[in-house]
């Protein structure tokens, strides 16, 4: 009788766990669904709606300070597919459209295309913010620190900083050539003039200017050298001209003095568009280190929260 008693008590307890198993698998089996439902809706926000973006430097003092946190739209401009792996520089296959336009004066966010002599980015998928200052077939010029675009003034933003010294016009910039490659008159004070190329417009193509357009066609997907008899070989066809075939912004930081834009790296594709800055959700100086955000000589160094800069929109 024992002996039976026992075999039933385990049978009771054996049921009771074999009956308890299925409900722990559904509960975690609903924990990892909940968990992929939620990665793929921050997919789909991050990709194609709105992205957080931090200010890593102080390029554009001082609208935007190192350490403001921004929120950027993604459809204001240019709707595009994922061009990355998240997290990652490998490219996938995209595509995409503009949905409304640029306008000169936005704060946009793009991916940076590389430096002057780069026909492809060191760094891929590394995003600039900076100030639209000119648009397809604007033409744009630098005399004495004062933008122009198409002969007018631009007017300068509100919080714009720069050195009320000036370079001397026809001085080269010290340091460091400047956008295109071959010129040694320009400086960032005295710039320009110099026109943004736009889909359709036609480059004559000389000897002696090829070094400053050579990386700008080779970036649209073309070969191009000097040949035999002086003579510039497009895709392996002698030429004398260019159609470009894609649209172009200029951008400039508002700290004009210390700011690495346009008249350093040239013009930004207008398919690198990311978004247009919002507004300021998050805003503190953390100093350089292992999680800093990038050093401002002119804070107190030593983390604080910029509260009056929380929720600020940007102009």
């Amino acid at each position: 009788m024992a002996e039976n008693e026992r075999k039933s008590l385990d049978d009771i307890r054996a049921g009771a766990k074999s009956s308890a198993t299925p409900k722990k698998v559904k509960k975690k089996e609903a924990w990892w669904r909940s968990l992929l439902w939620a990665l793929i809706v921050a997919f789909i926000i991050r990709s194609f709606l709105v992205e957080a973006f931090r200010i890593p430097t102080g390029s554009m003092k001082n609208s935007l300070l190192v350490g403001d946190y921004l929120f950027v739209s993604k459809l204001s401009y240019y709707f595009q597919t994922p061009k990355y792996i998240p997290f990652t520089s490998v490219e996938l296959p995209h595509i995409g459209f503009k949905t409304f336009g640029v306008d000169r004066g936005d704060v946009v966010v793009f991916e940076f295309p590389g430096m002057r002599d780069e026909v492809i980015p060191a760094e891929k998928n590394v995003n600039y913010i900076k100030r639209c200052i000119a648009l397809p077939g604007d033409t744009v010029e630098v005399r004495d620190k004062q933008v122009y675009v198409n002969g007018k003034a631009m007017e300068n933003p509100a919080q714009m900083r720069y050195d009320m010294r000036s370079m001397p016009q026809g001085h080269p910039e010290p340091g460091q050539e400047l956008f295109p490659k071959g010129n040694n008159t320009w400086n960032r004070d005295w710039y320009g003039p110099i026109r943004i190329p736009k889909q359709g417009d036609t480059i004559g193509l000389t000897v002696e200017n090829i070094d400053g357009w050579a990386v700008f066609i080779q970036r649209e997907g073309h070969t191009i050298r000097v040949g035999d008899n002086q003579t510039i070989i497009l895709d392996g066809m002698p030429v004398h001209q260019y159609v470009v075939e894609r649209d172009y912004l200029w951008m400039m930081g508002d700290n004009r003095d210390n700011s690495l834009d346009s008249r350093f790296w040239g013009f930004a594709p207008y398919e690198n568009v990311v978004g247009s800055a919002l507004f300021i959700y998050w805003s503190w100086y953390n100093p350089p280190g292992d999680m800093g955000d990038g050093f401002d000589p002119e804070e107190v160094q030593s983390t604080h929260v910029r509260w009056n800069r929380l929720l600020n929109g940007i102009h």
